[in-house]
């Protein structure tokens, strides 16, 4: 069985427009409220924010251009609200990517962790 960070990863690549993230981080909490609304019995509330939030999710994968990823399997149900956490923590903590680019003093460009690996290299010499 694929890892937890196998499913992220494809997860986040197949949500990379800002628009997209934006509608799914506001639309997955609004499903998640709903779906505690409904165990309450605050029918007309709960359905409302519950398909609210899929519409903001289907309008995000419109943007984007593919599909919502649980039609791969069901296990991305669980996926996407660990990936707007995530994506949430990283906003709020200012935290990016490793995948991120750095250039080099030979004019060259390696990512985050090829840097910090030469580095740890360089202090075992």
């Amino acid at each position: 069985m694929p890892s937890l960070a196998h499913y992220m990863a494809q997860y986040d690549h197949e949500h990379s427009s800002g628009w997209n993230k934006l509608l799914h981080g506001v639309g997955i909490p609004m499903i998640f409220l709903g779906i505690i609304l409904l165990i309450f019995m605050k029918w007309i509330l709960g359905v409302s924010l519950f398909v609210g939030g899929w519409v903001f999710l289907l309008l995000g994968h419109k943007i984007e251009g593919n599909h919502p990823a649980f039609f791969q399997g069901p296990i991305y149900l669980l996926v996407g609200p660990i990936w707007v956490a995530k994506e949430a923590w990283e906003f709020l903590t200012g935290m990016h990517h490793t995948s991120h680019r750095t250039s080099t003093s030979k004019g060259t460009s390696q990512s985050n962790s090829e840097v910090r690996s030469q580095g740890t290299a360089t202090k075992q010499l």
